[in-house]
């Protein structure tokens, strides 16, 4: 019974991933236009960072070392290093001498491209849990 939770568990890690990628770039497109953050800077663009998690797992027949898959796990969010965006608005309170103000590296087209994909991803990862919870459902009616 412990395999058919291990695709739960893979699951679920998906769902928790998708939903912190969705909340760092609804972060990334609410401060689209912050010219000045905590630290007197513009906003820098997010991203977040994930890898898969493994488990090593001895095989009792062999005694052999094999990796578990047990989903993704997020390790950090960083920074994008790209370049600020060079708006011209001498009328803007952050302008430098030229008139010039720096903008955050926050392009709302493709953020919300991502977001399409992070939900779309999120959707899947549901649906593949709805469908395990029906299984297991009927595995149990047939032991009835």
């Amino acid at each position: 019974m412990i395999e058919a939770f291990r695709t739960m568990r893979i699951t679920a890690s998906g769902l928790a991933a998708e939903r912190l990628r969705m909340d760092t770039i609804s972060s990334n497109i609410a401060n689209a236009e912050t010219t000045r953050g905590e630290n007197g800077q513009p906003y820098r663009r997010k991203v977040a960072v994930f890898k898969e998690n493994l488990q090593n797992e001895i095989d009792k027949l062999t005694g052999d070392t094999k990796k578990e898959m047990l989903g993704i796990k997020a390790v950090s969010i960083t920074e994008d290093k790209s370049p600020l965006r060079k708006v011209y608005d001498p009328t803007h309170p952050d302008a430098d001498k030229d008139g010039y103000v720096l903008m955050p590296n926050v392009n709302i087209l493709n953020e919300m491209a991502d977001l399409m994909v992070a939900s779309r991803a999120y959707e899947a990862n549901v649906t593949v849990m709805n469908e395990e919870k029906n299984m297991f459902a009927k595995s149990l009616e047939i032991g009835r």
